[in-house]
């Protein structure tokens, strides 16, 4: 049996033991589509940093701070397999090379596309890109909803976490970590 006719066996029983019939016409789909969305969910798994980053690793003098901010991102919650998602700010400084920027939004989808906690995914990302291209500093924030806590348990549907990672010199500097704080703050018009 293959992992998506696993994945869809695991479904038609889960929906047997919920009380559904998996045989009525609106669930016969459902364990396929499960099995396909739960691939995607679980795609991070079979990813890793030197595939991601393709050789997008430049030479460059740039000295100042590079952001991307207001990046998408979904997750799934490894305590209750419920969807958070949210935000996620990046910005390093340069140290001779400058990653792919497009490569910042694959690098965050890599480490969400995995059962996370916010607070592991939030260093995960810091970390990968400081191993990557070993800036002088690397600064993550990340603002997440989570629907384990807005559907059940506490039930608090406008509350979100936020989650940051400062290394190098936004650790050692509160004036760098301040204008990133700044920056990612900022309105955009």
């Amino acid at each position: 049996m293959t992992n998506h006719d696993t994945l869809e066996e695991i479904t038609r029983n889960l929906l047997k033991e919920i009380g559904e019939n998996p045989d009525r016409e609106g669930l016969l789909k459902t364990p396929y589509r499960v099995a396909k969305t739960w691939e995607l969910f679980s795609k991070g798994y079979n990813q890793n940093l030197e595939d991601i980053i393709n050789n997008a690793i430049f030479e460059e003098d740039a000295k100042d701070m590079i952001i991307v901010r207001d990046i998408e991102f979904f997750s799934l919650c490894e305590h209750h397999l419920l969807p958070f998602f949210g935000k996620a700010h990046v910005g390093y400084i340069p140290s001779g090379k400058i990653v792919g920027l497009s490569k910042i939004p694959r690098i965050i989808d890599m480490f969400a596309r995995r059962l996370q906690v916010q607070e592991r995914l939030t260093h995960q990302i810091a970390d990968a890109i400081m191993n990557a291209i070993d800036p002088l500093g690397v600064a993550v924030v990340m603002e997440g909803r989570h629907m384990c806590m807005q559907m059940r348990g506490v039930e608090k549907q406008n509350s979100f976490a936020s989650t940051s990672a400062m290394l190098g010199q936004f650790r050692k500097s509160s004036e760098t970590r301040s204008e990133f704080l700044s920056i990612i703050n900022r309105t955009v018009v």
